[in-house]
């Protein structure tokens, strides 16, 4: 554990230490919109001391979230509350990363405890990473991870 509290700098990020939290997800979102839950959830490890903080998977389409209680960034009213929580994540000296994603196949679930027959949805096209990377840079994460379901036949 010695370095687990030294800094740690990739490319152009400096991480203060090498504490990570990694993306949880939440089912807390209604429409793909972030809520004071998800401020005080991912402000409260920044506060903790972790260097980086990690959202659970946001969604590139509505029709690609894992589930409807999933968070998007698929529309750009969805980046308001995003980069309040990014801005409050920067003030604590941690870095806020995202987790981009399209569940593909599996996409649509219902909220786990919520289980109905024939409530998956279609797959769609994403957005393109082009317009992903904007979005996410509007709202000042540094630290993207791309997360695709991967469709087998």
């Amino acid at each position: 554990m010695p370095h687990l509290f030294s800094p740690l700098k990739i490319k152009n990020i400096e991480f203060k230490n090498r504490i990570v939290v990694s993306p949880m997800c939440e089912y807390s979102s209604e429409d793909g919109f972030a809520s004071d839950w998800h401020l005080v959830h991912l402000g409260s490890r920044a506060i903790g001391g972790a260097a980086l903080v990690m959202t659970e998977a946001i969604a590139v389409s509505p029709e690609g979230r894992i589930s409807y209680g999933d968070l998007g960034i698929y529309k750009d009213e969805h980046i308001d509350k995003l980069k309040q929580i990014t801005d409050f994540i920067h003030q604590h000296g941690a870095a806020a990363g995202t987790q981009l994603a399209h569940a593909g196949r599996k996409a649509s679930h219902e909220l786990p405890g919520h289980y109905q027959i024939g409530t998956y949805g279609r797959q769609r096209k994403a957005e393109s990473q082009h317009q992903v990377a904007k979005r996410r840079k509007s709202f000042g994460c540094a630290v993207a991870q791309y997360h695709q379901q991967r469709n087998r036949a």
